[in-house]
């Protein structure tokens, strides 16, 4: 029997349920949804998690997709979920928990007496660090961005292979290797020996379908290469960005960019350029240094040095 909150499942079953965390500001009990698959066969056991972020909804799209195909008769292992993470952000669409205004992946490993949030993040934590692997699904916020994953744990990190091996096995074709800020959960459960990624999806206003697949294919493919499910993987070569470069609107107006998303740019090559609202040209931006458009704001709409766009740096493959 495997048991994640109220869900509980014997060998060959699976179950949903909640995990209690704490009350709302009426004294409501309130959970958050988990499942739990266990395969007939045993194995290494994966964690799952999305909407850390209450307004990334792209992951919540890619577990609400693999869990209906899912037969634990044929799997080998067990997979845990939570489903939704950040429990108040997502009930009022916003990017961090309102009750203590914060970003849910900055509060890892977490604190069972803590803030709302620090509460949240111990319980997901235990959950989390009981696996093998670890799927934190995330998406660019509400930027445009490709699809990719992040290895943050930092390049002297003993388990820094093991989680460069799963980026790769999830295969999104773009991997940023960045050491993450303290507090990240793919920072954090490294430490305590678990393999930890944070897939990137995309990046949009409620479900992108794309993205969605493309995380619905890495998960399947992460099953796949670990044994959870039969058959043989071939790892793809990953194109790597090791940092970023952030552009900010010089002034206010209108922003025109230049290079699309995921397009190779070149040192001096003009990024965007921004206009007045007649579509006169006020000024250009160009590119610091080689690299891949990797993020761009949504709106096209800025005030000076209000953030428009990123590129990632330092590129090679692996």
């Amino acid at each position: 029997m495997t048991t994640l909150g109220t869900a509980s499942a014997e060998p060959g079953e699976v179950d949903t349920g909640r995990l209690e965390v704490g009350e709302t500001r009426d004294g409501s009990p309130f959970g958050l949804p988990v499942a739990v698959i266990n395969g007939a066969e045993s194995g290494k056991t994966l964690y799952m998690q999305a909407a850390s972020d209450g307004d990334e909804l792209n992951g919540v799209g890619v577990i609400s997709r693999v869990v209906p195909r899912l037969d634990p008769a044929e799997l080998s292992g067990t997979i845990l979920i939570v489903g939704i993470v950040n429990y108040h952000a997502f009930q009022v669409a916003e990017h961090r928990n309102p009750v203590d205004d914060t970003k849910m992946n900055r509060a890892y490993p977490g604190n069972e007496s803590g803030t709302s949030s620090e509460r949240i993040a111990a319980a997901t934590f235990e959950a989390g660090t009981r696996a093998d692997l670890i799927l934190d699904l995330h998406q660019g916020s509400t930027s445009r961005m490709i699809d990719e994953v992040r290895v943050r744990c930092g390049k002297r990190h003993r388990l820094y292979d093991d989680c460069l091996e799963l980026a790769k096995a999830f295969d999104c074709g773009y991997v940023l290797d960045q050491k993450g800020p303290d507090g990240q959960l793919a920072r954090a459960a490294p430490d305590e020996g678990v393999p930890t990624v944070d897939p990137e999806l995309g990046g949009c206003v409620g479900w992108d379908e794309g993205s969605i697949r493309k995380g619905v294919d890495g998960v399947f493919n992460v099953l796949t290469y670990y044994g959870f499910l039969e058959g043989t993987l071939e790892l793809n070569r990953q194109t790597r960005a090791n940092s970023f470069e952030q552009y900010g609107a010089p002034g206010g107006g209108l922003i025109r960019m230049k290079k699309n998303l995921g397009e190779r740019v070149t040192r001096d090559e003009v990024l965007f350029e921004v206009t007045t609202p007649f579509g006169e040209p006020k000024e250009t931006v160009t590119a610091d240094s080689n690299g891949i458009l990797w993020r761009t704001r949504r709106l096209p709409q800025v005030a000076s040095g209000e953030y428009v766009c990123s590129v990632g740096t330092d590129v090679d493959s692996y």
